[in-house]
């Protein structure tokens, strides 16, 4: 039975929530006092963390990024505002997946089994030419220096990573995104590969990435 925690001021909100969940089968726990949210997050043992952005005590974004630097466990944003440099904020930050107040029951459940689906397949650390690759955080470090990837750009690397010396066509990668609830085009690829390449580079990666003219790409 996976554990999920919630972190959620709103107490009505908040127990509603919980209510659905633990009748879908999870065992939940919420925090009720937010004097030492971080403490708590670091403590539940949880495997999903449900995190308010706003809060009484801390912003949900700076506990999340704090959280990231030593932590791995998948954590959903929740939010009643629905503005975009939030989702952004979030993502950038190491947010799994970002959800906004009020939500559909049904799609929350579906967000949070997606999450730890992906989850359960990366708990293992990954290496790549010296690069430790965490598909959880969506990090790649290397001697003590850290790149940060997007969402998109976490997943590319992951499938491209999957298919190590194999070419991967353009219309599979954006089928991946898709499946994973990120709608991309063709342009948008083009950026995410050419934003995953500059990342590269800055870890002594140059040319990982090779493009196969009319066929996809090849990571080396």
């Amino acid at each position: 039975m996976n554990k999920l925690l919630i972190i959620e001021d709103g107490s009505s909100l908040c127990e509603e929530v919980s209510v659905f969940l633990k009748k879908a089968g999870y065992f939940v726990q919420s925090v009720m006092d937010f004097t030492d949210i971080y403490g708590q997050m670091t403590s539940a043992d949880a495997d999903l963390i449900l995190l308010d952005i706003s809060l009484p005590e801390e912003n949900g974004e700076m506990l999340l990024q704090k959280y990231r630097r030593h932590h791995d466990t998948p954590v959903v944003m929740l939010t009643s505002r629905s503005d975009d440099m939030d989702e952004v904020v979030s993502m950038s930050y190491g947010a799994d997946d970002y959800i906004t107040k009020p939500y559909n029951p049904t799609i929350l459940l579906l967000r949070i089994a997606a999450v730890l689906k992906r989850s359960s397949k990366n708990t293992q650390t990954q290496t790549y030419r010296g690069v430790w690759v965490s598909s959880i955080k969506g990090s790649l470090v290397k001697d003590e220096q850290e790149q940060i990837l997007t969402k998109n750009e976490m997943i590319i690397f992951q499938y491209l990573l999957d298919h190590q010396d194999e070419i991967v066509s353009r219309d599979e990668l954006m089928t991946i995104l898709w499946d994973n609830d990120e709608y991309i085009n063709d342009n948008a690829l083009s950026v995410n590969i050419s934003r995953l390449r500059a990342k590269l580079s800055d870890l002594g990666l140059q040319g990982a990435i090779e493009t196969r003219k009319k066929q996809g790409y090849i990571l080396k």
